[in-house]
């Protein structure tokens, strides 16, 4: 159960947590960047349920099902009165779910219409991304992934086509690069990646989170190309659409769990997510079965 401390706040009784990147960074590596973790950390920010009690100010009665908008910005810094409530520094934060991520990464890339995008990772957040350019009028979207489980569902959610490195796609189809290129990986390769990929004064926009917090780049690649650089940092105010863009059927987010169990198998499961073990793309922990 999501307890509730403050007014404002209720009771959900969780039905299902989704294990995400950041929960594996944490699981790894102890941290992402500053943010350290330690003794009493409970994991597992990407949550859905039923309401324990009526909330009558919004109409919602108990046993309805919601999902959490896991960033409590403080409401009242200029980051939040500017509309970046994802960048408040002093916001109480859950976490992030993945389809938020993916609609805040594909506002950023801004693609074109018919434009084609090479897009760096085919994990659960990438095949969201796949899904989302497509909806935004993207065109053909040629996917880079090592894994072969994820270059499958990539091609069965609408890749172009794909390819297991960025050398195969540069040394053939994607020769010159693309305009726009977004990666969606946790490689400390995938900035100098992302520049490999792009044409000549194109855009890249980085979703993921490099395990060791480090990238490795070659910067002249990046200043002779001139290119446009934005990091992604969570969400935005994207719960509205994320949840159109399921309720309508234009984005498939059960095509990217592949696995569901109890708590008891949490440990497992981390494990075979944090080594990549093929099959695995999201798993969903079930704490009350």
């Amino acid at each position: 159960m999501c307890a509730k401390d403050r007014p404002g706040e209720t009771l959900i009784e969780v039905a299902a947590v989704g294990i995400c990147g950041s929960d594996l960074h944490y699981y790894k590596d102890g941290a992402i960047g500053s943010a350290k973790v330690g003794d009493g950390f409970v994991p597992g920010h990407e949550f859905g349920g039923y309401l324990a009690e009526d909330v009558p100010e919004l109409g919602l009665g108990r046993g309805a099902l919601v999902a959490v908008e896991p960033n409590g910005a403080c409401g009242h810094c200029e980051w939040r009165i500017e509309g970046y409530g994802n960048l408040c520094p002093n916001v109480e934060f859950i976490g992030a779910p993945p389809l938020g991520v993916a609609i805040h990464a594909v506002d950023l890339a801004k693609p074109r219409l018919i434009e084609p995008v090479a897009l760096l990772g085919a994990g659960p957040i990438g095949l969201l991304i796949l899904q989302v350019l497509k909806v935004a009028g993207a065109g053909a979207v040629d996917v880079v992934e090592p894994l072969e489980h994820r270059r499958k569902a990539a091609l069965e959610l609408g890749a172009r086509a794909v390819f297991a490195s960025v050398a195969d796609f540069v040394g053939g189809e994607g020769k010159g690069g693309r305009p726009l290129v977004v990666e969606a990986t946790n490689s400390p390769l995938a900035f100098r990646d992302a520049v490999a990929a792009a044409r000549i004064g194109g855009r890249v926009v980085l979703t993921g989170i490099p395990d060791g917090d480090v990238y490795t780049l070659p910067a002249a690649d990046a200043r002779r190309r001139g290119l446009k650089i934005k990091f992604v940092r969570r969400m935005g105010d994207d719960y509205a659409r994320g949840i159109e863009l399921v309720v309508s059927g234009r984005v498939d987010v059960k095509a990217v769990v592949t696995h569901q169990a109890s708590l008891a198998r949490a440990p497992d499961l981390f494990a075979a997510l944090a080594e990549s073990r093929p099959g695995y793309l999201k798993a969903l922990l079930l704490p009350n079965g």
